[in-house]
């Protein structure tokens, strides 16, 4: 091996090292990302957002130097867990919306599913914050509500594409239905209501959805 080669190996080596030291790095950003995200969702489980900075670094064994390190406030860490939790739920409804066939059903789907509540904390935390929240960080806050609009456009856009649907526009109009199912949400996330009224706002909620995107209810289709 010459002395060019050698000190071209040298470099490799010296590049693969510092590659896999990157790698664990990326690594331990993420777990502890995680972490504090896990920690978050655990106080506001138990007090909303009322929790202080050093109680999540407690809660997520971390160092308070360490969240400082990735948010600059403790509203950007809330809008972090809005924006997580929003990932979240679109991944596992894409998930399941993927057996469903037909666009109609998967558009249908994406709605009322967000009208449910799984996590009663969750979600009135994320009422009573939002708005705070968009003053500070609108664009950040549209950004991490975006995969929702984007489930919508695409089972818009398939409705479309098969005859079902005559959008005028996919774009606004799966703004504009994202914004309609955020405020039913938000309306319902401090009440209550009995099953059967929830029932009877979903399909009233679908029905106008369905209409104002162009579509009909075609009796007995299942929808």
């Amino acid at each position: 091996m010459t002395s060019a080669d050698a000190h071209s190996s040298a470099w490799v080596q010296r590049a693969v090292e510092r590659s896999a030291a990157v790698q664990r790095s990326r690594s331990r950003i993420a777990e502890q990302m995680r972490q504090m995200l896990d920690a978050a969702g655990s106080l506001i489980e138990e007090k909303g957002d009322e929790f202080t900075t050093q109680e999540l670094a407690a809660r997520a064994g971390v160092a308070l130097q360490t969240f400082y390190r990735y948010f600059s406030s403790k509203d950007e860490l809330l809008l972090a867990v809005i924006g997580d939790a929003m990932t979240d739920a679109c991944e596992r409804w894409a998930q399941i919306a993927a057996d469903l066939a037909d666009p109609l059903a998967r558009v249908r789907f994406f709605i009322l599913s967000a009208l449910d509540r799984h996590n009663a904390a969750m979600s009135k935390f994320v009422v009573s914050t939002r708005w705070r929240l968009h003053r500070q960080f609108p664009k950040e806050l549209a950004e991490a509500e975006q995969p929702f609009i984007d489930l919508l456009r695409e089972a818009i856009d398939d409705g479309a594409a098969a005859g079902l649907l005559k959008p005028t526009d996919s774009q606004w109009d799966s703004w504009f239905l994202g914004e309609l199912v955020r405020s039913v949400y938000h309306f319902y996330a401090f009440v209550d209501p009995d099953p059967g009224e929830m029932d009877v706002v979903k399909e009233q909620l679908w029905r106008f959805c369905l209409n104002s995107l162009g579509g009909t209810v075609v009796k007995g289709d299942g929808l």
